[in-house]
């Protein structure tokens, strides 16, 4: 396994932009090697763009490609950024599908594009977790780490919560 860590983009808020024309939030190119390089991360790094897809419009043959993506890497520490609202169903695909590497998924609950973003913070947060966690699958979110396997959505809260 090489070292480094390897970077999904799979779409999700963290890579979208607003169209005052259209009134709409849409996904467009990937923020993610902006932000890094931004942050001045001295880690070996790949992105990796999968897909631009909201999370509630990913599929099970989506998760299977994410899954097929993180299995084949040669990198053993892979951060996967990801729409908040199904975050955690491909948690649990990777969990069942990707054993031995260390995975983080991370997110935004607005997009890295907006001054006032939680998509810095998150992806810093899931950078150093993909370095230091055990193989497992885990979601960096609101400057928490939790088990991929043991963690939910509070919407009406705004932010991921143990279970």
């Amino acid at each position: 396994m090489t070292t480094g860590i390897l970077v999904l983009t799979t779409g999700g808020t963290i890579d979208k932009n607003y169209f005052d024309a259209l009134s709409e939030y849409q996904i467009v190119d990937s923020g993610i090697p902006a932000l890094l390089a931004e942050a001045r991360v001295a880690l070996p790094f790949r992105v990796v763009e999968l897909m631009r897809k909201d999370s509630l419009e990913l599929t099970a043959a989506d998760r299977a490609l994410i899954a097929s993506a993180a299995r084949e890497a040669p990198e053993s520490r892979i951060v996967v950024t990801h729409g908040t609202d199904t975050m955690t169903e491909t948690a649990n695909v990777l969990a069942a599908e990707v054993p031995g590497k260390t995975i983080c998924l991370t997110g935004a609950l607005s997009p890295a594009r907006f001054s006032e973003t939680d998509a810095g913070f998150n992806l810093g947060m899931a950078f150093a977790a993909a370095q230091v966690a055990a193989p497992g699958v885990y979601i960096a979110m609101s400057g928490q780490v939790f088990d991929g396997l043991k963690v939910r959505k509070d919407r009406a809260a705004g932010k991921f919560v143990a279970l």
